[in-house]
């Protein structure tokens, strides 16, 4: 599978941000393919991170570099932040040209209060690992589009079997590791955070961060996938025999870890209900990818298929990665919901014309009937008065074929999901 540029399902929202907008700042963690999809694109490249004279020109002779052929890439455009309004002030000048700029990320810099006078001149994007179908695992087929349109669901089996998701799950959606072995990848896996805790947490502030404290939260991050552990809890994990650590500190290595872009929670979805019993407002924790869980955990394949209660977390984790992917190219967004009486749906995708999808994540196809059980009785429960009837309903789970129940409920194997 290897070779040249794979697509990305965020190339189409790239080429229709730059037709429409100055800027365009692509976001994501560090070796997730910015760089590379933005290149795709630009006529001039600067990569601030390893090039010494294009940081020194950005502080000192901007238009130097903002005058280059468009667009301009300025990669890891946050070790410069100055660059920031200097793009702005470049797309003011220049309007109504368009595609002149883009940026990539995998930091967000402190002074994030100054990118609000970015608005209607630099677009964000964010980019995250490779979705099965991008790294050639899924055949794309049941496309969410289609599903939340109404679309009757039909795709066959992609031939991908639980050992083989198990594995994509430890090694990820990094472009480093399409060709890479599940051996190989823990390695590499190992490696990046092990970068993130001794190098890019310390960049991100003046104060030196604990390398101890940092992992035993990375750690307790991957324990509770899938969960909505409270800080308190997470600071009791840290802290261990001694006590829990301080709120203050937990509260900055999250942030930390938010602005690297390696965990994104998914938010609660707060719809009318017909029921007075009260909702939970508590983020779901996940990754950015499930690999990082994994590897946090020091664990791989022949743990994982010991142990498929727990594994159930982390393949939530793949989807809710992989959902997220295909929604955001729809310009959706992806919450959960859970009321107090702890019932529960995994995923919910919210569209900008106020269409919504529930989703349940099952590991075992058997257990498909209890699921969309469990979301005609979710759908029931939400005022559809006010938020409108489910555009969509569906069981994401591992294997076989994609189809729609006589329920109306859609099986939605992972290996056959796709934008």
């Amino acid at each position: 599978m290897g070779g040249g540029y794979r697509t990305r399902v965020l190339d189409t929202e790239l080429a229709e941000r730059l037709s429409s907008i100055g800027a365009v700042l692509i976001e994501g963690p560090k070796a997730c393919g910015k760089t590379e999809s933005a290149t795709q694109k630009a006529t001039t490249s600067y990569r601030f991170d390893v090039d010494p004279a294009a940081r020194d020109a950005a502080g000192v002779a901007p238009d130097l570099l903002l005058d280059s052929p468009a667009p301009v890439l300025f990669d890891e455009w946050q070790i410069v932040p100055s660059l920031w309004d200097q793009v702005r002030r470049a797309v003011d000048d220049r309007a109504p040209m368009k595609g002149l700029y883009i940026l990539t990320g995998s930091a967000t810099p402190r002074e994030d209060v100054n990118r609000h006078s970015g608005a209607g001149r630099i677009a964000i994007i964010q980019m995250r690992p490779m979705s099965l179908m991008e790294s050639g695992h899924s055949t794309g087929h049941a496309s969410l589009k289609g599903i939340l349109a109404g679309d009757k669901v039909t795709a066959h089996d992609s031939g991908l079997t639980v050992s083989d998701i198990v594995d994509r799950m430890c090694i990820g959606g990094w472009p480093a590791l399409i060709d890479a072995d599940t051996h190989d990848a823990a390695r590499w896996l190992r490696d990046y955070l092990n970068q993130i805790v001794m190098v890019d947490i310390q960049e991100l502030g003046a104060r030196k961060r604990d390398p101890g404290n940092i992992r035993r939260l990375v750690s307790s991050l991957a324990r509770n996938v899938g969960t909505s552990a409270t800080v308190t809890a997470l600071a009791r994990d840290v802290g261990g025999a001694e006590g829990p650590v301080a709120r203050p500190t937990i509260d900055g290595y999250l942030d930390s870890l938010t602005r690297l872009r390696l965990t994104e929670d998914a938010p609660a979805w707060a719809p009318h209900m017909r029921s007075a019993t009260p909702l939970q407002s508590s983020p779901t924790r996940y990754f950015v990818d499930p690999s990082l869980a994994i590897a946090a955990l020091g664990q791989g394949p022949n743990q994982l298929q010991q142990d498929f209660n727990a594994t159930g977390f982390f393949f939530e984790n793949l989807v809710v990665r992989d959902v997220r992917i295909y929604a955001q190219s729809l310009g959706g967004e992806v919450h959960h919901w859970r009321d107090q009486n702890q019932n529960e749906v995994d995923v919910v995708v919210t569209l900008p014309d106020g269409r919504w999808g529930a989703f349940e994540v099952q590991m075992n196809p058997a257990d498909s009937d209890r699921a969309a059980a469990t979301l005609l009785s979710f759908a029931k429960k939400v005022d559809q008065s006010k938020a409108g009837p489910p555009a969509a309903l569906g069981v994401i789970t591992t294997t076989g074929f994609a189809y729609s129940r006589p329920d109306g409920v859609s099986v939605l194997p992972i290996g056959t999901l796709g934008p």
